[in-house]
């Protein structure tokens, strides 16, 4: 049988909302620490070149059916002929990111500060919530739950007649750690609302390839099945001006 807790209130001031704050404060000066810690690059003009390609492939692909069918071909193979297409990479020719990454010192230089800045802080966060604030519980969810979330929810808490639906400190810090992507994104911008799952997938990312962009397009571009709309927009037009006539 689950037991019911009566929370005391300093637990919400002096461990619930101290966290809370505390979690949205480094999240906001790592921010401005990993941008003062940027270095300024010049973009490479292939890769740009290439970007606008792919943009501009995605563009005839999105509005195929808005120019005639002749139109279209001639665009597709502009961009998927297999000599000289914009969109054809040769096997030979295609770039090795890792190679690129480990010839510029400057990109593996990025890498390892935004490491850096993402591992440091919270190890130090970590450390201070499981000295401080170990074996508290601190909330309850006003809804109730299966035992599944018994193990995300009340980590540090080895109590089986504890409800579920009770959130130890140490689970608190963990759902404000991956779970302040919106807040993140009204008070630094969409662009810059990046999660630390997303930060932790690219830990072991290699630099951008663009062969892959570029194939991609080119296969997206050679399944479309192209059908204009323009001759229906004039016959609805037409059938439309028609029972205006009768009327």
């Amino acid at each position: 049988m689950a037991e019911d807790l009566v929370l005391d209130t300093a637990i919400r001031d002096w461990v619930l909302i101290p966290l809370s704050v505390v979690m949205v404060l480094i999240g906001v000066l790592r921010y401005f620490v990993s941008k003062l810690m940027r270095t300024f690059q010049n973009p490479d003009g292939k890769i740009v070149k290439e970007g606008q390609v792919v943009i501009r492939a995605r563009n005839l692909r999105s509005a195929a059916n808005f120019i005639p069918s002749k139109s279209f071909r001639a665009r597709r193979m502009y961009y998927n002929n297999e000599e000289n297409g914009l969109l054809h990479v040769p096997k030979g020719q295609a770039p090795n990111a890792q190679a690129q990454m480990f010839s510029d010192p400057n990109m593996a230089m990025d890498m390892m500060k935004k490491n850096l800045s993402m591992i440091i802080p919270q190890t130090l966060t970590f450390a201070w919530v499981n000295f401080f604030f170990s074996g508290f519980v601190a909330a309850k969810i006003p809804f109730p739950l299966t035992q599944r979330f018994r193990s995300m929810l009340q980590n540090g808490i080895d109590l089986s007649t504890v409800d579920v639906s009770y959130v130890s400190s140490r689970s608190w810090y963990f759902l404000n750690l991956f779970g302040l992507r919106g807040l993140f994104s009204l008070i630094l911008g969409e662009e810059n609302a990046m999660d630390d799952t997303q930060r932790m997938m690219q830990m072991g990312g290699f630099g951008f390839d663009s062969s892959k962009s570029l194939g991609a397009e080119k296969d997206g571009l050679d399944i479309v099945q192209h059908d204009w709309v323009l001759p229906k927009f004039e016959q609805r037009a037409a059938s439309v001006l028609r029972k205006l006539a009768k009327s």
